[in-house]
């Protein structure tokens, strides 16, 4: 008997979603724009930065990781017409004869740059990019145990993908056809536009076993699938979010069918069909149906070994990967899992607990809005690409941050603004010269005034870390009771119901949320008076304490902001011959590390012990200073990330 959908099904697993697993239609927004500042703050000069994949598109989702793009200013691509002459830049034209759809070879025009002229090969009187040479010389730039992986650099842990791509402003003759292809509603003519305005990208890859496979560029549509994916009803993204759980729960537990799909053929799919029903279709209660009838055409096109590529038709997307035995183990997996109809999905772990009765009824306001406050704190995604944020850009384009953020009239993007600002203010200045610890003449001051009017727009992206920094500016400058009185204030903030990053909320957190859910404060607003950060110390950083430096230590210190307030607090109390508060400072300074207060992680804890084991040797307890020094290594044993090691030598 076949399996009868109601309304109320759709509508449950559609609140199951929102509060689970995706988020609702308000955290996806957010992502988005968050997202759009963090890669306008990320641009320069030089390359223009897009945060793309799933989390680009909103979703943050298991298994989930951070693709960035960055686009070259400085090289331009010709698809038609010639474009106006810089002597500056670089001028390749596309050349498609002998290549498949949806790729091409990029031959050089003109460029007076050596590392460009450096990835170029001669065939027959012309010189070609090649997009393996470059993708080559890119990885030599990077960290150790980076690894090329398609036309991406991805890192050791495979949490990060960075791919360098290429612009060229004008729509393709390849993908002309669909300006014109659909009648529907869907894209709307606006949307068309824009994609059309932005062009299209090159990443450098090209056909595997092509003879001229390493000449070879992929084009990427990756900007316009972004911009057609924001056009998505929320049903839209549940509907993609539920293929994607089958692909990497159900699907993928299969040795044998591990790596023949990817998440890009499911939004080829709904792409598709997005095209031939209309938006009234795509509604909550329907979800379940919209659902199956995007998983019926991904066994259809298994089946027939056919899946065109979106933008370009001619390109069969399946081609080499799903055909011969391939193809046939995954259809009789598809095809098992299409017989239990829309229960497929609860072979999935994240859903199998799935009860229809208890997510029928809508889902209260202020429960969803716990659930976006989790997924923010707990969003590796989201440190990660924070973290990523580019912090080294032109005095002009951070004067355009400002612009933007004085200008801006919408209260929540206002506040993004000022959210990101300060992220790039915590790095701004501690790259700023500060040319001897007491002030003794104007430069000096000038310098020093500098400093410290960045660092105090560098206190809205979390509650506490700001603050010390300036305290730290303080101690540099040898003002250290103007240091402590910044630490005081410091440590007050530093209360039970504060948010830091992998944090698991408890009763505390849900009440002190729930004060500020009836004004749905922005998360930007949230992060900058719940949240607690580290202390991050750049190399080199003009900011660092001496007492932290060590000879021939060249990494950046990440330190739980608690540990480091108490280890300031000694250090001046110990330059101002305190004594007894000195022994205060190392009292408190054991009791957060004792109940791991405010700390993350096992790194955290370990930083901490090493400021410990620092206070105690300054202070002349050598051997307690030694066994903190152990401790720390017991916790973390990195020795290539953890000084302690060093210390103890």
């Amino acid at each position: 008997m076949a399996d009868i959908i109601t309304p109320n099904i759709s509508l449950a697993l559609y609140n199951y979603l929102c509060h689970n697993i995706v988020g609702t239609k308000e955290h996806v927004k957010t992502i988005r724009l968050m997202n759009t500042v963090r890669d306008n703050f990320s641009s320069d000069k030089s390359f223009i930065c897009i945060t793309s994949g799933s989390y680009g598109e909103g979703l943050e989702m298991r298994g989930s990781d951070l693709d960035i793009m960055q686009v070259e200013k400085s090289i331009k691509v010709n698809a038609d017409k010639q474009p106006d002459f810089y002597p500056s830049k670089t001028y390749l034209s596309m050349e498609t004869d002998d290549v498949k759809p949806g790729f091409t070879q990029l031959r050089l025009e003109y460029s007076r740059n050596m590392f460009i002229l450096e990835c170029c090969e001669e065939h027959n009187g012309k010189h070609y990019f090649s997009s393996a040479l470059y993708k080559g010389i890119l990885l030599f730039g990077e960290v150790d145990g980076d690894t090329i992986h398609g036309p991406c650099i991805t890192d050791k842990k495979g949490d990060l993908d960075f791919a360098s791509s290429l612009h060229c402003k004008t729509w393709i003759s390849s993908a002309v056809n669909w300006i014109t292809r659909s009648n529907s509603s869907w894209p709307s003519h606006n949307v068309k536009q824009s994609i059309i305005q932005h062009g299209v990208l090159f990443v450098p890859i090209g056909v595997k076993g092509s003879p001229k496979e390493d000449l070879e560029w992929r084009v990427s549509f990756s900007v316009a699938e972004q911009l057609l994916i924001n056009t998505f009803t929320h049903t839209q993204l549940m509907c993609y979010g539920l293929l994607k759980i089958i692909l990497k729960d159900v699907i993928a537990n299969d040795s044998e069918c591990k790596d023949l799909l990817c998440s890009y053929f499911l939004k080829t799919i709904i792409f598709w069909i997005s095209e031939e029903l209309p938006s009234s279709v795509w509604k909550p209660d329907n979800l379940i149906t919209c659902f199956m009838r995007c998983f019926c055409r991904l066994v259809y096109c298994v089946e027939l070994s056919v899946c065109s590529h979106y933008f370009i038709p001619e390109s069969n997307i399946f081609e080499n990967k799903i055909e011969g035995r391939a193809r046939d183990v995954l259809l009789k997996k598809l095809n098992t899992l299409h017989s239990y109809g829309w229960r497929c999905i609860l072979f999935s772990d994240q859903i199998s607990n799935f009860d229809v009765s208890m997510w029928s009824f809508p889902i209260e306001p202020f429960t969803l809005y716990i659930n976006e406050v989790k997924k923010k704190v707990q969003s590796r995604i989201l440190y990660s690409s924070n973290a990523f944020l580019q912090t080294y850009s032109e005095l002009e384009i951070f004067n355009k941050e400002l612009f933007h953020n004085t200008w801006c009239h919408n209260v929540s993007l206002k506040q993004l603004y000022a959210y990101y600002i300060s992220h790039r203010c915590k790095y701004q200045a501690q790259r700023l010269p500060l040319d001897g610890a007491i002030i003794k003449n104007k430069y000096q001051y000038k310098q020093y005034k500098s400093c410290l009017s960045t660092l105090l727009t560098n206190i809205h992206h979390d509650a506490v870390s700001g603050w010390l920094m300036i305290a730290s500016l303080f101690y540099k400058t040898k003002q250290y009771r103007k240091a402590l009185h910044i630490i005081r204030y410091s440590i007050s903030k530093c209360t039970p119901d504060k948010l830091f990053f992998g944090l698991t909320l408890s009763d505390i957190h849900y009440q002190s949320i729930k004060l500020l859910s009836s004004n749905k404060k922005s998360v930007a607003y949230l992060l900058k008076i719940l949240y607690v950060d580290f202390i991050q110390f750049k190399v080199n950083s003009t900011l660092t304490p001496e007492e932290l430096l060590m000879e021939g230590w060249n990494k950046r210190y990440a330190i739980p902001s608690t540990a480091y307030a108490y280890f300031l607090s000694f250090l001046c109390h110990y330059h101002l011959n305190n004594v007894r508060q000195c022994q205060d400072s190392i009292q408190d300074l054991k009791l957060v590390i004792g109940e791991r207060y405010l700390m993350t992680d096992v790194m955290s804890t370990a930083e901490a012990y090493t400021l410990l084991g620092i206070a105690l040797q300054l202070f002349g307890d050598k051997e307690s200073a030694r066994q903190a020094f152990l401790q720390s290594l017991e916790i973390f044993q990195n020795e290539s990330y953890n000084s302690a090691s060093r210390r103890l030598l």
